[in-house]
């Protein structure tokens, strides 16, 4: 069976029509969870669940897999054994050949919802995920849940919010998705938050920038933005505050590298007569593009020397992090203090 869509996992669900396996997997590990749910509850329906609902995870022994997928479901017409980020490792050729017939021969009596959460197997890369899946796929459905675009993410806060009778606009919603990332289970959790704090009607924008916890990523690009305005006190204070967080030097430092080159390469592109988003063709931008127009807005200002120098600070930095013999603090404010010099124009390349 070819792979799943989302929308066709939703007509089968609701149409009550399941039987054999299902496979869900994905970088979006809380709608592999809902619909996992959603699957599992559907085929085991609400009586006996004891009989009806067998969950295993893990290192499940196979026989243990085929004996609940054989039994027959206890007053209904169909059972659910569920099977929660499956492992491989450990397991002999004879296990695995076990394993895979377990899943060949899944009865119609049984829905099989085998999800990984937690886990993201490397189906492509590795040998028996590869078998594994081919397995999968001949014999069950599989559904894969991408990272959502921001659009999307939008779109699905501005929803969820209306269920808070909330009413949450589209550039709150963008805000928020600037400030957490792309991780829907994350966005629901700051969503939550900030509509708790409205109670009800619109969202205002001051409630998100007060209760959104901004990820690393949106952090160190205020940092950025300090750095680039020449804002000495704001620079330090965001470094202050990200260090004070337990975010590692290294890490802060690896994210800041990365604005920066987002600067230089949206540079080259523009003297090369390119456009703004001519960087996504040859590096990895998949739904992160907003970076580029972020960077196109940013590096105004800045010579193609000065950004250059700073890549070289930045590079400088990370040697001296890596060679760990002077305070990863001290290191991190000394190239705050370069890359401040630089963006004031008073060093050129």
């Amino acid at each position: 069976m070819p792979e799943l869509s989302e929308s066709q996992l939703r007509k089968m669900i609701e149409g009550g029509s399941l039987s054999g396996l299902y496979v869900l997997y994905g970088e979006e590990k809380y709608l592999v969870s809902q619909w996992a749910d959603r699957l599992s509850q559907k085929a085991a329906g609400k009586s006996f669940l004891d009989f009806n609902l067998q969950v295993f995870a893990g290192d499940v022994p196979a026989e243990s897999l085929a004996d609940a997928m054989q039994a027959l479901p206890f007053m209904a017409e169909r059972k659910c054994v569920r099977v929660r980020d499956l492992t491989l490792d450990g397991r002999s050729p004879s296990e695995l050949k076990k394993l895979t017939q377990a899943f060949d021969e899944v009865p119609d009596s049984t829905v099989c919802v085998c999800s990984f959460v937690s886990t993201s197997p490397p189906f492509r890369s590795d040998k028996k995920w590869k078998a594994l899946y081919d397995c999968f796929s001949q014999h069950g459905a599989c559904t894969s849940f991408p990272r959502r675009k921001p659009q999307e993410l939008e779109r699905l806060l501005i929803q969820r919010a209306a269920k808070y009778d909330c009413i949450l606009d589209r550039g709150a919603a963008a805000r928020i998705v600037s400030y957490v990332g792309e991780d829907l289970s994350s966005l629901f959790n700051e969503l939550e938050k900030v509509c708790a704090f409205t109670g009800s009607g619109p969202v205002a924008l001051s409630a998100v920038d007060a209760l959104v916890t901004r990820n690393l990523e949106a952090r160190v690009y205020d940092l950025s933005r300090h750095l680039l305005a020449g804002r000495y006190a704001k620079a330090y204070e965001t470094l202050d505050l990200l260090l004070s967080q337990n975010e590692e030097p290294v890490g802060i430092l690896a994210v800041l590298s990365g604005t920066y080159l987002d600067l230089y390469r949206v540079r080259c592109a523009l003297q090369s007569g390119e456009g703004v988003l001519e960087p996504a063709n040859h590096f990895d931008y998949k739904r992160k593009e907003f970076r580029l127009k972020n960077a196109e807005r940013d590096m105004r200002g800045l010579s193609t020397g000065q950004l250059r120098e700073s890549l070289q600070v930045l590079l400088q930095t990370d040697l001296a992090l890596k060679g760990a013999r002077t305070a990863a603090r001290i290191v991190l404010e000394e190239a705050i203090a370069k890359l401040l010099v630089i963006a004031s124009g008073e060093v050129h390349a």
